[in-house]
This record gives structure tokens, C-alpha cells and sequence, in this order.
């Protein structure tokens, strides 16, 4: 065996050369790597006894893909152009064997070697799309010629990592190798192209799948069509489509160079520059600086819910997923038939979707059981209580608890906004209560709001994170204050799309702004959606408000056919005539005479007070990070992530704007309004929302 470098051998068994990469942890595309493989296959190519090349990999994948971390340096060695160039030209057949992952650059590197082996466990795919990209370094316009254009299509703008099998009836893969068998079986194929005198076989002069496609616009129309709804804001799936386009319709050389040239617009864009920002972010989220990564967890087996409503069954579903039994308390009977009736429908129709067998939905309901006494839960590990959203009997509950529970385990409330500290204090172990705020539909939404109390001890946070990462969520930790991270920010928006509509302004006017720049819906239609009544109360109701008034009138949303707006059957949203006329009325007690509000400033009136909370809410260290703020805006409340949340997203406009901006609306943004000292400061200084530590 001879070193190329400190991460690539050569080795040459009878007549096949055999170049192993091993760069630990993914084995990505480094300069190492690069110049591994380039000096590897000019060796073996000048061995005249050599007749074929295997490239492949030690440790726990192949080539995973770029090294992120060289993104934006100067270049190193050869580039991966160059070590491509240098296996697609060899005069030697040169085999990709491949395990773990090929993905990326990885799958772009196999895809320039003549023929590709793995083993059924492997996944090949092209992500970029996920980080606002496409395929730089060939993938756009080899892919499409090896598996066709229409699971070209499907492969890139998904990002999906397609499983062995399915590569090998597609053609991307020539050959299956027995699991853990992968150099032999590699060597053996080589051996036998060789015994064959099979012909070097470059992708890039495959045309038949090309030629196929040609002169069939209808294929990209009709993709277009399908995909608008998930591809809306996105512009990395676009170019990629673009890119295949240019595979069908251009030679080869040409299709490159189209390909490079949408890259460096898409890497040189904001939308990339935000999915990679929120790539790190959602690692860096689960990093606490005074909670170490060793810090003992308490083994969570058996998980008690409190509350079988839509919050508490979609809850106990996320640990049913994983194996971890519940049981669900309620207070009556008839409550937890229906919630335990609600959860099995919910997973029948994952199973009549394809993703669930029946079998396993008998095996996770197997794993609730329900309970109409508190005394069931003595023995839990971890207690989440999801019962109505009021101070005095959460500290009822938890004073209950305290009784019951035994010692070390984990106290959790579901809160979304109530003080943690004070429902901690109904209990004579504070150390083990903490805030766990699912968002709703619980067994859907990625985020998990974990709320630190000041006397929640480190153990207990480490395991609520820890718990969190096991039932698949991402968990961003929060300080205790109204609202938390996430509707502590939501609230400032709201009070300014209210105050908007005093002004002249209509709810689908603020809607339709806040829907273009990115988010799923308005603060309207959401309202409309969720229920105008949540939180209303018919005999305290005053007609003080648009919204008291609209539920006065039975207006309460689409389950009644009109909310701020009018519902058809299909629930279809249309203006309102009737919210119009409730709207100019409240306008004209409050002295208020119509204007026409712009779109730029229902933009800057909803999205700066935004900005403006999450920079006080970094001021008073109830967020540790301002990603830890993205990370609960992109994966709560829908905000785009091509737009990178709302704290990144300011860093991109400017602070200096921001600020200037918030200080000329300060007249109309109302009492409660305080700007950000530190926002107005990082904006003087020069500094990003990102360099606050």
C-alpha cells in the first residue's frame, strides 16, 4: 500500500488499482480528498500492469459531498473540475464503489468514474436545492443523461436521497454488492469489465434519455405546474430546472456552462446565503454554553401526558413513534375515548397514505394507555402536562404532581406563554420543572419550545433537549418572559396588522404581502383558520374589538363560513364586505380617516417590530443565539427560509435601515413600542444581529 497523502492510499491487487479515501467524519471533498483522487488515478494510470481503477471509501460513508467549510476561501490543490476531468478521461476504467451516502459532490465525483457499484444500504442523491443551490460540478447536466429527465427533475429539486435498489433499476448504479463485501465485490467487477473488454462508459456522451426529451417542452411545463405550490419563493429549484433544461436542449460543454453560470448566481444570492446560514443554525441550536455535552440525563422510559385534547394526543404520538410508552390522563371518560379515538384516526391515515403499515398502528396504540387518575403517573420518567391555558390550574396540577410523582423525574409544562417560575413554584422541586411548548398539530410541527425556569436544573434541560432530538423535533431553549421566543415575536406583529386596519388598511390587503414575501399565510387567515373564538369569552365578550365583534356575530372563522373573511363550501377565502364596514367603523370612532397604507410599509410595519422583539429578547438573554430566534421562526411559524429567519433577515437589510425605519414609524406603533437599545446600538457600531454572543 502506497500514501498518496494523509488521507488517500494506493494499492494495486493483480491488475486492478484500488485508490481508498479516508477522511474522517464524511470523507467530504477537502483539498486533501481532491488531491487524493487526482494523484491516485495519474499513479495508476502511468502502472502499466494496472487495467482498472476502484475508488472507494473507508469509514462510514462514501464522498458525502463538499467540504462546507471551505466555502468562500481560496482554492487548494486541484479542484474537483480538475480531479473529475482526471477520472472521466483515464484510458482505464475507473469504478466508483459506494456505501453510506454519495451525495452531491460525492454522487457528481461517481458520476464521472465509468461504472458504479454499492451496496443495498447505500443512498445516492443530489441536496444542493436544501441549501439554496444546484449541482456545480456537473451533477445538472450528467444526471438527467444517465436516469432521465424526469427523475432528473424529481432527484434535484427534492434533494432526496435515493436508496441502492432504486438506483441500480434506474441505471445510476451498474451493480449491487453484497452488504460488508464492497472492495472484493468491486474488485471482482472490475475484473470482470476487464475480461470483457467492456467499453469506458462516459456519462456525458449518453444521449438516448436526452434525445427523448427533446422537442418536449411539456415535460418542464408540467413539472412547473405540479411543484408551484412547494417551490413557491424558492429560487434554487427553478435553476435546477433550468440546468436539466439546458442538459436536453444544449451540448454537453454548453449545458456547463450554463450550469455554472446559474451557481454563481444562486452562491452569490441571499436565498443560498440564508439556507446554509439556517444549515448551521440548526446545528448550533442544540449547543447550550452552561449546559456541557456531558451533563447526566435521567432516562426517560415511560412518558406521562396530562390533558387527551389535540395538543395531548398529538404529543403522546411523537413518543409512541419512538417506542417510549404514555399514558394519558383525563378527567373524564368520554374525553379520553375521543382523544385516544383522534390519535388512532390519525395514524390509519398515515397508513392508508403508504407511510405506516397497519401492524405498526396497532403496535403504537399499544403503547398508550389512558387513565382517569393522576396516581397512574407515579412512576413516570418524564410528566408533560397539556391541559387549558390558565395559571391557577396548571399550579393546581403541579401541585398535585408533586405528590405523586416520584423523585428525578422530569416536570413539564406544554405553556405556550404562561410563566414557567411560577408554575414551578406550586411544587417543592422546582430543580425539575421546565416549559416543553409543542406547537400545533404536535405530532406535525417540528419545533419544541424548551423553557428554561431560573431553578430548572441542567440535568433536566439536557433532557428535555436531549428527548426533544429522539421524538424528532428541533428544540430551541428559551428564557422565561410572556410568550416566550415565538409568541412573544408573534405579538408584535399582531398589534401592528391590528393597528393597520384602524388605519385604512384591509386584512387581506396585510395578508396577501405577508403570504408574497413568503410565509404560508397572513395573521388573518390565520385567525380565520385556527378560530376567531380561541380565547373569547361569550359573556365577558364587549364588542371592544374587531375580532369580539365578528365573534358576536357568530363570524368566528372558517368552521362558521366567515371570519375577517367569507368562506364557500370548499372554504375558499373572499374579501368581506361585512368585516369592511366593521373595520370603517371602528376607524371612524377612533378619529382615524382612511389612507392608502403601501405595501413596502405593511411589509416594514409587520416584519421591523419583529426584528425589533427578538433583538430585546437577545438583550435580556432569553434567547442564547439570534439563529436559536430563526430556528423557532422558520420551523413554528412558517417563516420562509430562503428569508432565513427574521434576525437574519435584518443583518441582510441593514441594521442602520431597520432602525431608521422604526424610528419613523415610532408615532404609529403604539404605546407598548420600545426600540431595542441593542439593536440601535450593533446598527451604529456597524455590527449584525449575528455577532451578539
Amino acid at each position: 500500500m502506497a500514501a498518496l497523502n494523509a488521507v488517500a492510499d494506493l494499492t494495486v491487487e493483480g491488475d486492478v488499482a484500488i485508490i481508498t479515501l479516508n477522511s474522517p467524519p464524511v470523507n467530504a471533498l477537502s483539498s486533501p480528498v481532491r488531491e487524493g483522487i487526482h494523484s491516485g488515478i495519474a499513479k495508476a494510470i502511468a502502472d502499466s500492469a494496472v487495467k482498472a481503477i476502484v475508488l472507494i471509501c473507508e469509514g462510514r460513508t462514501f464522498i458525502a459531498g463538499a467540504d462546507i467549510t471551505e466555502f468562500g476561501k481560496p482554492p487548494k490543490g486541484p479542484s474537483l473540475a480538475e480531479a473529475q476531468k482526471m477520472i472521466e478521461d483515464a484510458p482505464k476504467p475507473v469504478i466508483a464503489a459506494i456505501h453510506g451516502t454519495a451525495l452531491g459532490g460525492g454522487l457528481e465525483v461517481a458520476l464521472t468514474c465509468h461504472y458504479r457499484v454499492a451496496v443495498p444500504s447505500a443512498k445516492c442523491g443530489l441536496p444542493e436545492v436544501n441549501l439554496g443551490l444546484l449541482p456545480g460540478a456537473g451533477g445538472t447536466q450528467r444526471l438527467p443523461r444517465i436516469v432521465g429527465v424526469e427523475k432528473a427533475l424529481e432527484m434535484m429539486t427534492s434533494g432526496q436521497h435515493v436508496p441502492a435498489k432504486q438506483c441500480h433499476e434506474m441505471g445510476l448504479v451498474d451493480e449491487l454488492v453484497a452488504e460488508g463485501e464492497l472492495r472484493a465485490g468491486a474488485i471482482a467487477f472490475a475484473k470482470k469489465l476487464v475480461a470483457e473488454n467492456r467499453p469506458l462508459k462516459k456519462v456525458r456522451d449518453l444521449n438516448d434519455k436526452m434525445i427523448a426529451a427533446r422537442g418536449k417542452p411539456e415535460i418542464f411545463a408540467e413539472f412547473r405546474k405540479a411543484n408551484a405550490r412547494k417551490f413557491r419563493g424558492f429560487l434554487a429549484p427553478e435553476y435546477n430546472i433550468r440546468c436539466i433544461e439546458a442538459a436536453v436542449n444544449q451540448p454537453f460543454d454548453e449545458g456547463m456552462k450554463t450550469e455554472r453560470t446559474l451557481f454563481m448566481e444562486l452562491m452569490q444570492g441571499t436565498q443560498s446565503a440564508a439556507q446554509r446560514y439556517v444549515f448551521f443554525a440548526e446545528r448550533q441550536v442544540w449547543k447550550i454554553p452552561d449546559v456541557p455535552e456531558d451533563t447526566p440525563l435521567i432516562p426517560v422510559r415511560k412518558v406521562g401526558i396530562i390533558g387527551a385534547g389535540t395538543m395531548g394526543g398529538g404529543i403522546a404520538m411523537n413518543f409512541a413513534n419512538v417506542g417510549i410508552p404514555v399514558t394519558l390522563v383525563e378527567t373524564k371518560q368520554e374525553a379520553l375515548d375521543r382523544g385516544l379515538s383522534v390519535v388512532r384516526k390519525n395514524y390509519e391515515n398515515t397508513a392508508k397514505r403508504g407511510r405506516l403499515k397497519m401492524e405498526d398502528v396497532d403496535k403504537r396504540m399499544a403503547l398508550l394507555t389512558g387513565s382517569l387518575d393522576l396516581n397512574a403517573l407515579a412512576d413516570c420518567d418524564m410528566i408533560i402536562e397539556a391541559v387549558f391555558e390558565n395559571m391557577e390550574i396548571k399550579k393546581e396540577v403541579f401541585a398535585k404532581l408533586d405528590k405523586i410523582v416520584k423523585q428525578g423525574a422530569v416536570l413539564a409544562t406544554n405553556t405556550s406563554a404562561l410563566n414557567v417560575n411560577e408554575i414551578a413554584s406550586a411544587t417543592t422541586r422546582p430543580e425539575a420543572v421546565i416549559g416543553m411548548h409543542f406547537f400545533s398539530p404536535a405530532n406535525v410541527m417540528r419545533l419544541l419550545e424548551v423553557v428554561r425556569g431560573d431553578k430548572t436544573s441542567k440535568s433536566v434541560i439536557a433532557t428535555s433537549m436531549q428527548i426533544g432530538k429522539k421524538i424528532g423535533k428541533i428544540a430551541a431553549l428559551s428564557g422565561v418572559c410572556p410568550g416566550f421566543i415565538g409568541n412573544r415575536i408573534l405579538r408584535a406583529r399582531t398589534l401592528q396588522a391590528q393597528a393597520m386596519l384602524l388605519e385604512g388598511a384591509m386584512p387581506w390587503d396585510i395578508d396577501k404581502v405577508l403570504y408574497d414575501f413568503g410565509l404560508p399565510m397572513g395573521p388573518f387567515a390565520m385567525s380565520d383558520l385556527a378560530g376567531l373564538d380561541i380565547g373569547w369569552s361569550k359573556e365577558t365578550s364587549k364588542s371592544a374589538t374587531i375580532r369580539e365583534v365578528l365573534c358576536e356575530m357568530d363570524r368566528r372563522g372558517q368552521k362558521t363560513g366567515g371570519g375577517y373573511y367569507d368562506y364557500d363550501e370548499q372554504r375558499n377565502a373572499r374579501p368581506s364586505p361585512v368585516t369592511e364596514k366593521i373595520i370603517r367603523e371602528f376607524a371612524a370612532k377612533a378619529g382615524n380617516a382612511p389612507r392608502t397604507i403601501t405595501e413596502q410599509e405593511i411589509l416594514e410595519r409587520c416584519v421591523y417590530p419583529m426584528i425589533n422583539e427578538g433583538a430585546r429578547i437577545l438583550e435580556e438573554k432569553i434567547a442564547i443565539r439570534a439563529s436559536d430566534v430563526d430556528i423557532v421562526w422558520i420551523n413554528g411559524y412558517g417563516w420562509p427560509v430562503y428569508r432565513g429567519g427574521p434576525m437574519f433577515y435584518a443583518d441582510i437589510v441593514g441594521l442602520p435601515t431597520v432602525v431608521a425605519k422604526l424610528k419613523e414609524y415610532a408615532p404609529k406603533l403604539g404605546p407598548e413600542f420600545v426600540l431595542s437599545p441593542l439593536l440601535e446600538k450593533l446598527a451604529a457600531e456597524g455590527k449584525r444581529l449575528s455577532d451578539v454572543k
